[in-house]
């Protein structure tokens, strides 16, 4: 399990860099301690900071300390059927991410990568990040299609690592789920973590880290709702999570509780999530980027069947 430190900041750290404080104060390499910091793993006053900020004497410091990092796992460059290219230039590459593809290896992970299909594809991506994860600044599930960014440049994972944590990236979903949530437009507040009795879900919890998920209603059907999802935090399985919690599961999301009827009837083997349009500010130009991505097939498949009026 992680472990979590908190303590004051001592006065000799006094406007040392992040990673280079915790590093002399717990221990940690400073290539780790400049890791955590970039995951979102430390806090100061209650405020996630970066690995070159600043410390400041007195300050509440918080790290959480993941358990040591498994193996690196290879990256096998295998080509991805259906993998489109959105957007490409010197700094960044968006794909549209068809299901069933990861976004880098993992244990236990043994299907196709995006990373492995970039590399199949000859792309040189930002060495940044562990070895596995080179130029990985987000991540969708396996079972979640759309639209993802990997940075090329070292500029641009750094950039984009940061515009990520500042939640100044624009993430929306379109997500079809059971019945109709009351109200049709709000926002769910709610702290995510691992679930208290599987450890491969998770879960709303009081100890979780802070999700927050905005939604609006699109199209309401009989038996589900379309919804556009906009996320400010990006918590693994978060819309999954908040909407299951609401007891609307995506459609076709067994894991969370969703209808095997409904999702046999409308033919949908994971659940109806689709990351369907993604704007952030270049790191190169500093514009802003966006695209967007249509529904995949058998996600179309599904709400043509659900708006014919099955009930």
């Amino acid at each position: 399990m992680p472990e979590t430190r908190s303590l004051p900041v001592p006065d000799g750290l006094a406007g040392d860099r992040v990673d280079a404080g915790i590093a002399r104060l717990l221990g940690l390499s400073r290539t780790r301690a400049g890791q955590i910091a970039e995951d979102g793993g430390v806090h100061l006053d209650g405020r996630p900071v970066g690995k070159s900020e600043r410390l400041v004497a007195g300050a509440w410091l918080e790290v959480e300390i993941p358990d040591a990092a498994p193996a690196a796992v290879e990256v096998v460059a295998e080509p991805v059927p259906g993998m489109v290219i959105v957007h490409d230039d010197d700094d960044v590459v968006v794909v549209d991410k068809p299901v069933g593809v990861a976004a880098h290896p993992s244990p236990g992970w043994t299907g196709p990568t995006v990373v492995g299909a970039l590399a199949a594809s000859g792309y040189r991506i930002s060495t940044s990040g562990a070895a596995e994860r080179q130029g990985v600044v987000h991540r969708l599930d396996v079972g979640t299609s759309g639209l993802m960014v990997v940075a090329k440049s070292e500029h641009a994972y750094t950039a984009l690592k940061r515009a990520f944590k500042e939640r100044t990236v624009e993430k929306v979903y379109h997500a079809l789920v059971q019945g109709h949530p009351e109200p049709t437009t709000g926002t769910i507040d709610a702290p995510i973590g691992r679930h208290p009795h599987h450890d491969w879900k998770f879960a709303v919890t009081a100890n979780g880290k802070p999700s927050v998920t905005h939604y609006e209603l699109l199209e309401a059907f009989p038996a589900a709702s379309l919804v556009e999802v906009h996320l400010e935090t990006g918590r693994t399985h978060q819309i999954r999570v908040h909407f299951s919690a609401l007891r609307h599961p995506c459609v076709g999301d067994l894991t969370y509780g969703a209808d095997p009827a409904l999702a046999q009837r409308v033919g949908l083997s994971r659940q109806w999530l689709h990351a369907m349009r993604l704007g952030f500010e270049h790191p190169g130009t500093g514009q802003w980027l966006e695209v967007s991505s249509a529904y995949p097939q058998d996600l179309q498949h599904a709400l043509d069947v659900i708006s014919a009026g099955y009930r």
